[in-house]
């Protein structure tokens, strides 16, 4: 199947096959270690997405080395942290790395799909589940809840301290240092935009509606539009501009501050889509817009050095 197949009731026997979690994708093979990658696996959308559309895009794992891992983080705490990982099968040359970060459903199917796409393309991606110290976002049935439960209960230090520790594994396990990118969506927008002021290191970022804006918190500091002259990377931003959250106005607030730096940096409006426009498991999903919207982060990552290797 192609990345354009679709996601059918026949695929749920898919679920059990990914919930084998090889001893070598694991970095300490514990029996509770591989119980929990093989629910993360097995878990498929997030209940608080429910239902999902019937046509969901499901790419083909056909020549790819994917599955679940768990990347040792420093410290003494002796953690784990999980993630989903894709990349070209037998590949004899170090690959560039595409970090993917996760919506506030975690790195629930979606996710993982995305990360297939960019291995299809020659990209060793990998998605980390941020929210694991919390908790399973896979498992709470409403939005609101998942964000007071688990998402505002994640600190930007930590997401930045587990990205580091992402780029270090990918680039340990044939990824190329030297080629690092990074993409999120929604919370992971603003975490992209973060990340690029954080990480010397990293080339290119492209954030998926993720807020400019917002109310600070002891966990969530700063957003966007605080931080624009800080940039170390120059991010292309994708935004809707029938978003109810993420308003123009946000987007006018953020445009100015990144002239006032003269950052390189662009943001992209598409006029009539909505929050979520790449999400192709939800009513959201505006493919005329995801699909321009994915050329232009193929072409930003190109542009700025992290080419895929297809």
């Amino acid at each position: 199947m192609s990345v354009d197949d679709r996601f059918t009731a026949s695929d749920a026997a898919r679920a059990s096959d990914l919930a084998e979690v090889s001893e070598t994708d694991l970095q300490t093979p514990t029996p509770a270690r591989r119980a929990f990658l093989a629910r993360m696996m097995a878990s498929g959308f997030a209940l608080a997405v429910q239902p999902v559309v019937a046509d969901v895009i499901h790419t083909s794992d056909d020549g790819l080395d994917v599955g679940p891992t768990s990347i040792d983080l420093p410290g003494d705490k002796n953690e784990a942290l999980p993630a989903y990982y894709a990349k070209p099968k037998g590949a004899t040359h170090a690959l560039p790395v595409v970090l993917v970060v996760q919506e506030i459903f975690g790195v629930h199917e979606h996710i993982q799909d995305l990360c297939r796409r960019l291995a299809k393309l020659g990209y060793f991606a990998v998605a980390p589940e941020l929210y694991f110290r919390q908790g399973d976002p896979r498992q709470y049935t409403s939005i609101p809840e998942l964000v007071d439960k688990i998402v505002s209960k994640v600190p930007d230090s930590q997401v930045m301290s587990d990205l580091d520790a992402t780029a270090a594994w990918a680039t340990s396990h044939g990824g190329d240092a030297k080629h690092l990118a990074i993409t999120g969506f929604c919370w992971g927008g603003r975490i992209t935009w973060l990340y690029a002021t954080h990480n010397p290191h990293l080339k290119a970022a492209v954030a998926w509606y993720g807020p400019l804006v917002g109310q600070p918190t002891a966990n969530t500091p700063r957003f966007p539009v605080d931080f624009a002259g800080e940039l170390k990377v120059p991010v292309l931003g994708l935004y809707g501009g029938q978003d109810p959250n993420i308003k123009q106005e946000h987007v006018a607030q953020m445009r100015e501050a990144l002239a006032k730096v003269h950052s390189k940096s662009q943001i992209i409006v598409y006029p009539d889509a909505g929050h979520g426009f790449n999400a192709d498991y939800r009513p959201s999903y505006n493919e005329a817009d995801a699909k321009d919207g994915w050329q232009h982060m193929l072409a930003w990552f190109k542009q700025n050095g992290v080419p895929g290797a297809a």
